[in-house]
């Protein structure tokens, strides 16, 4: 039977996609990329924001309608809103033949089989216990280009911030064991990968639950050992565990991207209280400078929550004046959204959605200021970068330094005259920057 697969939501959602996908192609299940020619629709869903939840709603009811017209035989709920509202969905949204939950999704290919078995009418809901890990000894499908992949470290989060569902969908903090991570990461090494992209809800906490102890340095040294491998990436790096046997890994273990995403939401001391956050403004920006002392060529990024419950207009400005000192390599920003069954979404004090919009819209206008200047700085200067395709038309190599993780920052684009032989996707080039513009860099290759 054909599948076509939908991922929504992060990159920690599609590597449980990955692991779906992996599991019926071994049971001999074939996938598509054409939903038309599907006899199954899997859709891993995301809920952690309203828009998120919307576009997984969507992408079930694009399914419904093609089920309608006789072309789809079953749709399949899997991820994040399959399991916060399983009951619901099989109310809600009559299209949908199987719900799968968050850590059920290893049972894919036997929900299948019951879905072929079943009496007409018949759904299906199947969840497991969202405090076991989940790690299917399985060879993941590549869904990413072969290049570069995203390895999970941990799943699941202990830290309760009051906006957040996620520890009520995914379960306690569980880190995934060393020697699994390390055979893992080889095998996709193996298949191409060049560069591995650490993720998990916190990345920093990483071994204390099954080694008392963090293993995110070991854990990079490790890594570092595989001789094929070439970047290794962190995301998720929550300030308060950015310590300094982490920072001394990132400085000296050659390859370690100097690139950290550190989510620190705001930088009001009140709100960060509020938001259940375990550092203070200061304290961020101390280790902002550290971080800067210690690796200078390091790209920061992080994310930022505006419309805070009870986030004042003295706040919003305090978080202008701090984006300002820290220019951030990389910025993004959520208008708050109330989750049902968070402390956030029953607070006093809920900021009108056109009084977030103007924040956003402040907040993103002085970033790109920021990042235009970042970006002009880099003139002249030489970045080791990774091709990621070519745009024929326009003769150009498309790339990216060890500034930029992919989907989220920016790209380098490299002039095809003088790059020498064809260039193929996960070729590393050394590039002279020549121009740059909000959040792309242009250049030319020297080696």
């Amino acid at each position: 039977m054909k599948i076509y697969f939908v991922s929504l939501g992060c990159d920690k959602n599609l590597v449980d996609s990955e692991q779906m996908t992996g599991l019926l192609l071994e049971k001999g299940f074939s996938l598509t990329d054409n939903e038309e020619e599907a006899e199954i629709v899997v859709i891993n869903s995301c809920c952690f924001i309203g828009d998120a939840k919307e576009e997984s709603i969507e992408a079930v009811i694009e399914a419904g309608r093609l089920k309608e017209e006789g072309r789809i035989k079953y749709i399949i709920l899997t991820g994040c809103l399959a399991e916060r509202y399983s009951e619901e969905i099989l109310t809600e949204l009559p299209e949908v033949d199987a719900v799968i939950g968050t850590a059920a999704f290893d049972s894919i290919v036997s929900v299948i089989g019951k879905l072929q078995t079943k009496e007409s009418g018949e759904r299906i809901i199947e969840k497991k216990d969202i405090n076991v890990l989940t790690n299917p000894d399985v060879s993941r499908s590549i869904s990413t280009g072969g290049h570069y992949e995203y390895l999970k470290i941990a799943e699941g989060c202990d830290r309760n911030c009051s906006y957040c569902i996620i520890p009520k969908i995914r379960g306690h903090f569980r880190s995934v064991p060393l020697e699994r991570l390390i055979k893992d990461a080889e095998e996709l090494v193996s298949k191409g990968v060049r560069e591995l992209i650490l993720v998990a809800q916190e990345t920093t906490l990483y071994g204390k639950d099954l080694y008392g102890r963090k293993m995110l340095p070991e854990l990079l040294r490790r890594l570092s050992g595989i001789e094929d491998l070439r970047w290794i990436r962190l995301l998720y790096c929550y300030p308060e565990e950015i310590d300094e046997e982490l920072v001394s890994a990132i400085k000296l273990l050659p390859k370690v991207c100097h690139y950290l995403d550190i989510p620190i939401q705001h930088s009001s001391d009140n709100i960060l209280k509020r938001m259940g956050r375990r550092t203070t403004g200061r304290e961020i920006e101390e280790l902002i400078a550290v971080l800067r002392k210690e690796i200078p060529d390091i790209s920061i990024r992080t994310t930022l929550i505006t419309g805070f419950p009870g986030e004042t207009e003295d706040e919003h400005r305090e978080l202008l004046d701090f984006i300002r000192r820290m220019r951030f390599d990389h910025l993004g920003v959520f208008e708050y959204s109330p989750e049902e069954g968070t402390k956030a979404a029953v607070m006093p004090d809920q900021i009108p959605d056109e009084v977030k919009i103007r924040r956003y819209n402040e907040l993103m206008s002085l970033q790109q200021e920021i990042s235009i200047s970042v970006q002009k700085e880099l003139t002249g200067s030489e970045l080791e970068c990774i091709i990621e395709g070519r745009i024929p038309e326009d003769r150009v190599y498309v790339a990216r330094g060890h500034r930029d993780a992919p989907n989220v920052d920016g790209m380098v684009f490299i002039d095809e005259e003088g790059a020498g032989p064809f260039l193929m996707t996960g070729d590393f080039v050394r590039v002279k920057i020549t121009g740059s513009s909000e959040y792309d860099l242009y250049g030319e290759i020297t080696e």
